[in-house]
């Protein structure tokens, strides 16, 4: 056996002891927010202006239907007419303040004496003491309303009428309202940025997924679809987008004497709530060829599209867009694409259709400041997006439950379209790397979820949300490409060509689309050992995958649910007994006679295995280890052959297992032995590099390679490789001499500015939050956000989480990332730690729109592995 350290079977076993603390914790602390949630669900809510009356109703044991998360089957909308007027300055209360008024028409399903419609956090205009006027439509005689009232805690304006609408009659009905523009980063919001030390103020929207009732009354459920007719009232050198286009806008004088303009927009195509967005601006643009069969528009602020930052996702949105309309065999549904990066954006983008909204960090390049990790998720998010222009906008599962199949897909397919615009990049490779590997570890805690739930199971907005995590992003994606492999691509398109055109402006059920591949699979002659629906339920309705051990010396081949813990207790137990061997295996952990892996890993077999079977020998080997199905020994053994190695997926997965050892023993003295063993295995890459790149000079040609150039330079500093903090705080030292010529390589800036950062003091860090705060393309000032957490200093990093909960020093769609920075970090983890512990009343209730608690929560434990730290979790 080569140089290497070994780990006891004492230390393994922290290993286990440290995941268990670690769930245990984010089990709590995610108790603790569903607590929290409900006590402000249950709260009275202020209003934004006097004038309302709210009648909070509901009692201790509900089952009226307002007392009830989902609107009853009795109403159907058919259009909204809405006009919306943002106040893009504060009013002398100092709120910002949207007013507006909208009429929805719909129609009377089954008899009733009741409308429910969804309201949040607005403040009505009353008419003769009612929040809303009803109108018959269509000869239809509107019954007088009873009374009404705001249910709170279901976000429900209530309407009782003295009798009932009659079914198969249409009716409108009316609503003035006003809303408060907030920071929120939910429903009709404001985000806010300087240019040239002015600040400017953007109105803007994110529905999804329950927040449309924010912006205005609407029964706001993805099966309730309807037509949009939107106008948008808004001052002069601004402009107003939605999904649709918009026409020819005119000057008005307002009641108050205020001389605005106002832009309405052609109607939407039937679509569901969440889809709907607007906005108001004063952005640039850069714009398709005219004459283009599709307008394609990408919106930004001015400086940055005139820094040509625009021109990437440009070039890009139109093959894209093309690639699509071929591999669903189905003409993109709409006259426009637009596309604008906001300032203040809570995910990567929303894919509102004809209106998608980015983080600016997902939209924008320069190919002088920005990585190729940014051009690559730039390419990635913009195809992810589009896919969701046919797959769930055109067509759009009937309720929360089935998210996987909408956002499972889109990532999926993000990868071929992102293929497709950039086939030089490997992507069909990478999305093992970046999708799959990820989600197996996840998959294997107790503490997963089938992908697919009873739609009983999901009601509140609370439910809702949960669901945006990884096993419905990656985990829907690694079903869907195993199950498009094995019935082959061409065959999946079929299918979806068929599930789109006749669900197209409907909703459907995962079901449909397994009896369209199924038909697809039929005419084509493919054989399976079951049916497409037998074989697929196996794995969307319940949670985990199979682990398959085959015994060498007998033959015999035994599957059973892989769990990392296998002691705790599973609430939802999974069987993969009789699970078919040929599309079971493409997700499954595949673990060999100890003895056979002992014998037949070493240096020479694994240089003749395919790279991408390479790296998945390593992550299946950590992940047997942590579950104690083999020695840890063995799985470290499995990276022994990384001297060898220069290729970045062995590497980047090998690392991803290291970091776990580094996360529980850091603090131990494991250490020392583990730093001498990276030692050993990194620094011929970073040596390769150096020739490579003709001593650092050069860019590598390759798209992974230049992935791999970070691999090196970072872990050699972190390991201590002779010459690389000489040369990481010589590039930094030469920057800030010279603030206005960065010559740092755009791909290296995250690790030589972290490196820097950690070896200098207060004089390196100030000058980088400098930096930050001047930045003027986001992806920079992402890159500095993070090698900012990167210092030893203490005090440095204390006064940085203070910084995280200050909107004027780091915005808030940040702030959450930004304290995971800082516990990532061994001299901030416990700081981290204890930050939010003392601080989580006003995270709760001042930051939660634009928090990811659950990536906090987990953010700020995952060093935890001690009886101590356990113990700190306080269960009440």
């Amino acid at each position: 056996m080569g140089k290497g350290f070994f780990i006891s079977k004492t230390v393994a076993a922290i290993c286990v002891v440290a995941a268990i603390g670690a769930a245990a914790t984010i089990i709590a602390l995610s108790v603790v927010y569903d607590q929290e949630k409900s006590k402000n669900l249950d709260a009275p809510v202020t209003t934004a202006e006097p004038g309302t009356t709210t009648q909070p109703t509901t009692p201790s044991t509900p089952k009226q239907p307002w007392q009830l998360y989902r609107l009853p089957d009795s109403l159907s909308p058919v259009s909204y007419n809405v006009t919306l007027r943002p106040q893009l300055k504060p009013n002398n209360d100092g709120l910002y303040i949207f007013s507006g008024h909208s009429t929805v028409v719909f129609t009377c399903v089954k008899e009733t004496d009741l409308i429910l419609i969804h309201s949040n956090k607005l403040n009505f205009t009353m008419f003769e003491g009612h929040h809303a006027v009803l109108r018959g439509v269509d000869g239809a005689s509107a019954p007088s309303l009873k009374t009404s009232w705001l249910e709170v805690p279901t976000q429900y304006l209530v309407i009782q009428l003295s009798s009932p609408l009659q079914a198969g009659s249409t009716y409108e009905l009316f609503t003035e309202f006003v809303g408060e523009l907030a920071d929120d980063l939910g429903g009709f919001y404001r985000s806010e940025y300087e240019d040239d030390g002015v600040k400017k103020v953007v109105a803007t929207t994110q529905m999804q997924p329950t927040d449309a009732r924010k912006a205005f009354p609407c029964f706001d459920e993805p099966a309730m679809k309807a037509v949009f007719h939107v106008t948008l009232i808004h001052p002069h050198e601004t402009v107003a987008l939605s999904n649709s286009m918009n026409y020819e806008p005119v000057n008005i004088t307002t009641s108050d004497g205020m001389d605005l303009i106002q832009t309405s927009f052609e109607p939407t195509e039937i679509m569901s709530t969440y889809l709907l967005a607007f906005i108001v601006c004063d952005f640039g643009y850069v714009h398709s060829d005219p004459g283009a069969e599709i307008l394609i528009r990408v919106w930004a602020r001015r400086k940055a599209i005139e820094e040509g930052q625009g021109a990437y996702a440009l070039e890009k949105t139109g093959p894209i867009l093309s690639f699509f309309e071929k591999y669903y065999n189905i003409s993109y549904p709409l006259q426009k694409s637009d596309q604008i990066a906001l300032p203040d954006f809570s995910a990567g983008a929303m894919e509102n259709w004809g209106l998608i909204t980015y983080r600016e960090t997902a939209l924008l390049y320069n190919p002088t400041v920005s990585s190729n990790g940014d051009k690559e998720r730039v390419a990635t998010i913009i195809s992810h997006e589009l896919a969701h222009m046919w797959f769930g906008n055109l067509v759009t599962t009937r309720w929360w439950n089935d998210l996987w199949l909408n956002e499972g897909f889109a990532t999926y397919v993000s990868y071929l379209g992102a293929n497709y615009a950039e086939p030089n990049w490997n992507m069909k490779e990478l999305i093992v790397l970046n999708e799959i590997f990820d989600v197996l570890a996840v998959d294997a805690l107790t503490s997963s979820h089938p992908l697919s739930s009873k739609e009983e199971d999901i009601m509140k907005p609370e439910d809702i949300n949960a669901l945006f995590d990884t096993i419905t992003y990656n985990k829907g994606a690694a079903v869907l490409r195993m199950l498009s492999s094995f019935i082959t691509e061409d065959v999946f398109s079929k299918g979806l060509h068929t599930y789109l055109e006749e669900f197209k402006y409907k909703n459907t059920v995962y079901q449909d689309l397994w009896k369209h591949l199924q038909m697809a699979v039929d005419e084509t002659g493919i054989w399976l050992p079951h049916s497409v629906e037998a074989i697929m339920n196996r794995w969307i309705l319940q949670m985990g995958f199979p682990v398959v051990t085959i015994d060498t010396k007998t033959g015999n081949v035994i599957q059973k649910h892989f769990l990392l813990d296998s002691d705790s207790g599973v609430n939802r137990p999974s069987d993969f007994n009789g699970l078919s061997p040929l599309p079971g295996l493409r997700m499954a952990q595949l673990k060999i006679s100890s003895g056979f892996l002992t014998k037949k890993v070493r240096l020479t077999v694994l240089q003749d295995i395919p790279m991408i079977n390479r790296a998945q020998i390593i992550d299946d080997a950590f992940n047997l280890a942590r579950a104690k199905m083999i020695d840890t020994t063995l799985a470290l053994r499995t990276t022994e052959f990384l001297k060898e190695e220069v290729e970045y997926i062995p590497w980047q997965t090998a690392i991803r297992n290291l970091d776990y050892f580094y996360l529980m023993f850091d603090r131990s003295e494991v250490y020392g032995p583990m730093q001498a063993y990276i030692n050993n295995q990194v620094e011929p890459l970073f040596k390769y590099f150096e020739t490579l790149t003709d001593h650092w000079t050069k860019i590598p040609d390759n798209h992974t390679d230049q992935y791999n150039q970070v691999i090196a330079i970072s872990w050699a500093c972190k390991t201590g490789v002779p010459g690389c903090k000489e040369l990481t705080t010589t590039w930094f030292k030469e920057w800030m001499q010279n603030p206005d010529n960065n010559r740092i390589s755009a791909n290296l800036r995250s690790t030589v500015y972290c490196n820097a950062i950690a070896e200098g003091g207060v004089v390196e860090w100030d000058f980088a939050w400098s930096m930050y705060k001047n930045a003027t393309i986001a992806s920079e000032a992402n890159k500095l956000l993070r090698a900012l957490s990167c210092t030893k200093e203490p005090w440095l990093l204390n006064r940085y989480l203070e910084y995280c909960l200050d909107p004027e020093m780091i915005r808030k769609q940040d702030a959450s990332a930004t304290i995971v920075y800082i516990a990532s970090n061994p001299v901030g983890q416990s700081l981290a730690w204890d930050f939010i512990r003392a601080k989580w009343d006003l995270i709760f209730n001042d930051y939660s729109g634009g928090f990811s608690f659950g990536r906090l929560i987990d953010g700020v434990t995952r060093r935890f592995s001690s009886e101590f730290e356990y113990k700190q979790v306080d269960f009440s």
